[in-house]
């Protein structure tokens, strides 16, 4: 019998080591490459949203069906393509000639979460009162979340009302925030100076 050779045994165990190290590092590696995926894909630009999507979404926010909504909605589709984010909200507004409104929701997208997301701004109306209204915003173009946060101008020849239903849309660079507003919500709608959308609450409308 051939007597085992110490020095090749511990040799083996060595190897062995150093296999079962590298298949760690190995599998590391693979979870860390996955878990980078995932953070660029959240920062990254949502992705887009189909029609019919928003119109399910709409009716059970607005808790009716609505054609006028659906009108609306293909109108916005027709005029910018397929929103990559949309907002649910509520919003009060008042106005002497010049008012104010302020809102809070939540931005939905399909792959960067949600976020809750306030807005502010002045505005130019015909009438005096004031009104309180359930909103939706469609967003357009939105390459990260964090993009929404600014200021965003009204866009000349944007109104559209159809069936109780009030839509215009803002712009800044090339993201585009279509407001649809139900009912008396509408009534200033259709005149919205410009929108300021924060990540926290403020009572300054500029």
């Amino acid at each position: 019998m051939t007597a085992a050779n110490p020095h090749s045994a511990a040799r083996r165990r060595t190897l062995g080591r150093m296999a079962a190290l590298a298949a760690g590092l190995v599998l590391a590696g693979t979870g860390l490459a996955a878990a980078q995926g995932r953070g660029a894909a959240g920062d990254g630009m949502p992705e887009a949203f189909r029609p019919g999507e928003i119109i399910d979404n709409g009716h059970r926010f607005f808790g009716s069906v609505s054609r006028g909504l659906a009108l609306t909605v293909e109108e916005a589709t027709r005029r910018w393509g397929q929103p990559n984010g949309y907002i649910l909200g509520q919003e009060a507004s008042g106005a002497i000639v010049g008012g104010v409104r302020y809102g809070e929701g939540t931005l939905y997208t399909r792959n960067a979460g949600q976020r809750r997301v306030y807005w502010q701004g002045p505005s130019l109306g015909f009438d005096v009162g004031g009104d309180g209204a359930r909103t939706m915003m469609l967003v357009y173009n939105l390459p990260s979340v964090r993009s929404l946060y600014r200021r965003y101008g009204g866009v000349n020849g944007s109104a559209y009302f159809i069936g109780g239903f009030g839509m215009t849309a803002v712009v800044n660079d090339d993201v585009v925030v279509v407001p649809i507003r139900s009912g008396v919500g509408a009534r200033l709608g259709i005149n919205v100076g410009y929108l300021k959308f924060t990540d926290q609450p403020t009572w300054n409308p500029f």
